[in-house]
């Protein structure tokens, strides 16, 4: 090895460029400081030549275009799925803090209580409205599962997680901007986020399958509010029976 050569610290390989031709990681990696961590973090996150921007822009101008690549094989181009929905989940969480969101706006509006007793099932819908974004894995599954059912021959079960990981980040931004509409517009409609994800996921099934939109947009639709559906039943069984053993 020459004295311009040098190990990568990931994987070992010897390289004299920037990075790992091998892995990718920066070869001048020395001991973790805070500077290092934070400047990675504000790289990865913000930066205009990083993942994230690109992702989010795909998300808008063309999701079934970073739904193909991602899935043929191109990982490093694009945030990770799971990433980017923690990371959403997380953008979601922030503004619910910061705006001092009362969980009682989501489920104070008269809406059950009016038509039906639901005296039993109150304490354990209010538990699922107040830690509604720790239940929203289920709805990636639920979403996965239903698309792999009507689109069976298209991708594995695996794939479809995976954009569903991206469907429901994108959904949680969604839920977030939506939290100021409840806040402070008009608390008595709380759907917003619900029927725009509905439309949002009709729009990236078509971009994502291109072709027979009207039947691929139909199908979507099915899948959307059958996923949705199941989300809720499994959310509010949960909540359920934690709020149950909580009792006892």
């Amino acid at each position: 090895m020459t004295s311009e050569s040098k190990y990568c610290k990931n994987c070992g390989a010897i390289t004299k460029d920037l990075f790992c031709a091998h892995c990718g990681q920066r070869t001048s990696v020395n001991k973790v400081t805070l500077g290092e961590t934070f400047n990675d973090l504000t790289d990865n996150m913000f930066s205009l030549a990083a993942p994230l921007p690109l992702t989010l822009r795909r998300l808008v101008l063309n999701p079934g275009a970073l739904f193909r690549e991602y899935l043929s094989g191109k990982r490093k181009k694009y945030y990770s799925p799971i990433s980017f929905f923690i990371l959403s989940t997380l953008v979601y969480l922030f503004i619910r803090w910061a705006i001092d969101f009362d969980d009682y706006l989501e489920i104070s509006a008269g809406t059950f209580e009016e038509q039906i007793d639901l005296e039993l099932f109150s304490p354990a819908r209010d538990y699922m409205f107040q830690n509604i974004k720790s239940l929203a894995f289920i709805l990636v599954f639920t979403l996965a599962v239903f698309t792999k059912f009507f689109f069976s021959k298209k991708y594995t079960l695996a794939e479809y997680i995976a954009v569903s990981f991206y469907l429901n980040g994108f959904y949680s931004l969604f839920a977030a901007l939506n939290l100021f509409y409840i806040q402070y517009v008009n608390p008595k409609i709380q759907y917003l986020a619900m029927v725009a994800m509905c439309v949002y996921f009709i729009y990236a099934m078509i971009s994502f399958f291109r072709n027979q939109r009207l039947k691929v947009g139909l199908k979507s639709f099915m899948i959307y509010w059958l996923a949705y559906g199941t989300y809720v039943l499994i959310a509010i069984n949960i909540s359920y029976l934690i709020v149950m053993f909580e009792q006892l």
